[in-house]
C-alpha cells in the first residue's frame, strides 16, 4: 500500500481533516507521517495583522514572524496528529512555493502519496495563481489525495 506519506498543511481549518485521513491511512498502513508547511508571507501577514490587530496590508511579516507563525502551524499539526493516534510524525518547514516545495520534498523521500486539503489559506491567491493542490496533481510522481 503505502510505505511514505506526505502531508501538506497550512493551519486552516481543512488540515485538521487532512491530518485525520492522512492518520487513518498511516495507522492501517503502519507508516510514519511526514507534515510538510511552506509558509506564505500573504498567509502570514494575514495572521500576524490580525493577531497584531494592524491591517495586514500595512505591514508584510518580517522572516523571523514568517518562520514562527510556520512553527507554530508544525507544532499544532503535530499535536493534532497524535491526537488521532499518529506518533511517528516528522515535521518538516521549507521556504519557497507552496506546491513545487511539497512534491519536491515527497520525491526526495520517494514518498508513495502526497496528502493536501481542497482549499486552505490561499483562497485570494489560488483566484490568480491557481490551486496549491491542484499543482500538486500537476507534478507529483506519486499517488495524490485532495481532502474535502
Amino acid at each position: 500500500m503505502f510505505s511514505k506519506i506526505v502531508v501538506a498543511v497550512d493551519g486552516s481549518e481543512i488540515s485538521a481533516r487532512v491530518i485525520q485521513v492522512a492518520c487513518d491511512l498511516a495507522k492501517t498502513a503502519g507508516v510514519p507521517l511526514t507534515l510538510v508547511h511552506v509558509p506564505q508571507s500573504e498567509t502570514t501577514a494575514l495572521a500576524v495583522g490580525a493577531i497584531a490587530g494592524m491591517h495586514a496590508a500595512m505591514a508584510m511579516p518580517t522572516t523571523e514572524q514568517i518562520e514562527a507563525a510556520g512553527q507554530e502551524v508544525l507544532d499544532r499539526a503535530t499535536v493534532l496528529a497524535q491526537g488521532y493516534g499518529c506518533n511517528d510524525v516528522t515535521p518538516v518547514m521549507r521556504q519557497g512555493e507552496a506546491a513545487d516545495t511539497i512534491v519536491e520534498i515527497a520525491h526526495e523521500m520517494d514518498a508513495d502519496i502526497i496528502v493536501t486539503g481542497r482549499r486552505g489559506l490561499g483562497g485570494l491567491t489560488s483566484l490568480v495563481l491557481g490551486s496549491t493542490s491542484q499543482r500538486i496533481g500537476h507534478l507529483a510522481k506519486c499517488s495524490c489525495l485532495t481532502v474535502v
